[in-house]
This record gives structure tokens, sequence and C-alpha cells, in this order.
């Protein structure tokens, strides 16, 4: 098995991170460490959403569920050939999108689709978190400006 058949048998969470995955609570590392095969987590989550009419649309148009706080979250998701597909479930609303890795100027992203939408991410392990920061989106390959992408902050923790 060569070097590059090592790294294509990783996740794409621990592709993209490198060398900062070990910088990961072992929590995160777990979730994340998947490269094939099905698997399911149960946890609490947080959700904040903007206030204005257009932070409003564009949550809706993406599909994500309604702020709450305490909001009792279940994950499943499917890896198979370098994508993960992702179904959420926050309370009653259910979120489905397929991720994979990508690159942006030459820098390891991942790629979160949302129907028409794509997402570009940055992986930032930082306080004992990982952050996803929003670099670029677009629908139907159509690039969005940046200003009015999903925003926020969005991490996870243990």
């Amino acid at each position: 098995m060569t070097m590059e058949d090592m790294v294509q048998k990783q996740s794409i969470y621990r592709q993209i991170l490198g060398q900062q995955w070990d910088h990961l609570p072992a929590s995160i590392r777990a979730l994340h460490d998947l490269s094939e095969g099905h698997a399911a987590f149960r946890g609490r989550a947080v959700i904040e959403r903007g206030s204005s009419i257009g932070a409003r649309l564009i949550a809706s148009m993406l599909g994500f569920p309604s702020a709450g706080a305490d909001v009792p979250v279940e994950i499943h998701f499917a890896c198979s050939n370098g994508r993960e597909v992702w179904t959420r479930r926050f309370g009653g609303k259910v979120l489905r999108s397929s991720q994979r890795k990508a690159e942006r100027r030459n820098e390891p992203m991942l790629a979160e689709v949302f129907g028409p939408f794509r997402v570009l991410c940055a992986l930032e392990p930082r306080e004992n978190r990982l952050h996803l920061s929003v670099r670029a989106w677009s629908i139907l390959g159509l690039p969005l400006p940046l200003l009015l992408a999903p925003g926020g902050q969005t991490f996870e923790e243990e």
C-alpha cells in the first residue's frame, strides 16, 4: 500500500486537517474518523440564527433548523468513496447534506452540499472545538457573495 493509498483511506476530516487532527478532542476525532461505513451519534445543540429577513430566508432555503437552546440532535452518516452523507435531526427538523474534501486556493476545505447550495468551509481546531468557517458558497455552481453566506459561529465541542 502506497502513502497515497493510506491517505485516501483516512476520513475526509483527517485528510483536510492533516497534522492539526491531533489538536482535536478525542470525542470530536471519534465522530469524524470514519472513512467507510455508517455511524450514528446523539447529543444536544444550541441553534442560533440571524434575525434579519435575509438571514432567515437563506437559513430556510438551506433547510437549517429554527433557533433553540438545548435541542436534541441525532446525526447519522454514511461514508463511502471519499464522501459522507449526513442526516441530522434537530428536534423534529431533518437536514440532509453531503460532504467531501475540496480545495480553494491550495487550501484543503470541507465542501458541504445542501440541495443546490455548496458551502466551502475551513476546518479550524481551537479552544477544544472544531470550528467550521465559511470561505465561499454557491448555488448551482454560481458563486454567491460571501457577505450573504450562512455565518455566525459554527463549531463542535465535547
